[in-house]
This record gives structure tokens, C-alpha cells and sequence, in this order.
């Protein structure tokens, strides 16, 4: 297998291409992003790709593919980032509560060697059980919910707070790994 880099400092992100057995090294992207699209898909590929080439440039030529990914949560329509306050982490989770929202993680993957790329969005659809004030404010004490897209993780405490996914899970999480492999595996 040639040399893996990932685009990101993310941990969940990591952990993900550790399980299906893969040692990436960690070189994030300091590119400056920008965004022209404000449709969730392309909004996730538009800065998969940004990142991804930021870091590929340095590269060129070598035996590495590069990996970069964006994750956002989409709720009727709109991105939800990660919460600049628990105020704003709070209104995230309480329009969240009792609904169907959509989690959009953008990949793209270049193959330094030759040039060759693709960039993709995966859809996941989740659906959160209704919550009471107190219990969205508990979680919020954890601090969990501040540096995540939407304002929380699934892997965590959260889970205890979702009733159905309809996708890949570890799309969720912050990369959808099997499709990820298969595409390494075809080069």
C-alpha cells in the first residue's frame, strides 16, 4: 500500500482509517476555505477538495495518496456548523431533538503519483429522539457538543439520543471508510 496522509487533524477521523487498518500520517491542511455552493454536497466536496490539494502540492510525484474530508449537518436546508457557544449549541440540538436531519461528509482523494482524483459526498440521514431542555443542557455541560458539526457526536454519550440512522454510520463519525477503501483499492 503506497503512503496514506490525511488532510486532518481530526481524531475521529484517524481512529476511522486505524480500524480498517490503515496508518495514516497526519498533515492538516492550513489552506484559508472558501465556500461558493449552499447546498450541503457540494459545499462538503467544494472544501474535501480545497484541502486535499493544499496538502498534495507538496507531493507531487511521490507514492502517497492524500485524504481530505468536511462534515457538516444539514437540518431543513441549512449547514450546521460546530457551535461558537453552548447557546448556540443549545438552539443546534433543540431544533435537532425529535427530527431527521442529514450528515454530508465530502471526500476527496488524490493520488500524488499520477494525478488522479475523486471527490465525493456521502448522505446519511439520522434521526434524534425527543429531548427535554435539561437533557440537551446536560450534554452540553460535557463540552462534547463544541467541536462537533451540529453540536454533537455519535459515538459518544450522544448516542444514548439517537433512534435510527438510514446510511453509514461512520459517515457520521466524520469519514465513510468503506467507500474510502474501495476506491484505494481500485488504484
Amino acid at each position: 500500500m503506497k503512503r496514506i496522509i490525511l488532510a486532518s487533524a481530526s481524531p475521529r477521523r484517524r481512529e476511522l482509517l486505524h480500524q480498517i487498518g490503515l496508518e495514516p500520517e497526519i498533515i492538516p491542511s492550513t489552506v484559508e476555505e472558501t465556500i461558493t455552493s449552499t447546498e450541503p454536497d457540494l459545499v462538503v466536496m467544494e472544501l474535501s477538495q480545497q484541502k486535499a490539494e493544499d496538502v498534495a502540492s507538496a507531493y507531487r510525484g511521490t507514492d502517497a495518496f492524500v485524504i481530505g474530508a468536511d462534515t457538516v449537518v444539514a437540518f431543513n436546508g441549512k449547514i450546521l456548523g460546530k457551535p461558537h457557544s453552548t447557546e448556540e449549541a443549545f438552539e443546534m440540538l433543540k431544533d435537532l431533538q425529535g427530527n431527521t436531519h442529514q450528515v454530508y461528509t465530502g471526500v476527496t482523494i488524490i493520488n500524488c503519483e499520477n494525478g488522479k482524483r475523486e471527490t465525493f459526498a456521502e448522505r446519511t440521514e439520522v434521526l434524534v429522539y425527543p429531548m427535554e431542555d435539561e437533557e440537551i443542557r446536560a450534554y452540553i455541560a460535557t463540552k462534547d457538543p463544541m467541536d462537533k458539526a451540529g453540536a454533537y457526536g455519535i459515538q459518544g454519550q450522544f448516542a444514548a439520543h439517537i433512534q435510527g440512522i438510514r446510511g453509514d454510520y461512520n459517515n457520521v463519525v466524520g469519514l465513510p471508510v468503506g467507500r474510502v477503501y474501495q476506491w484505494l483499492k481500485k488504484m
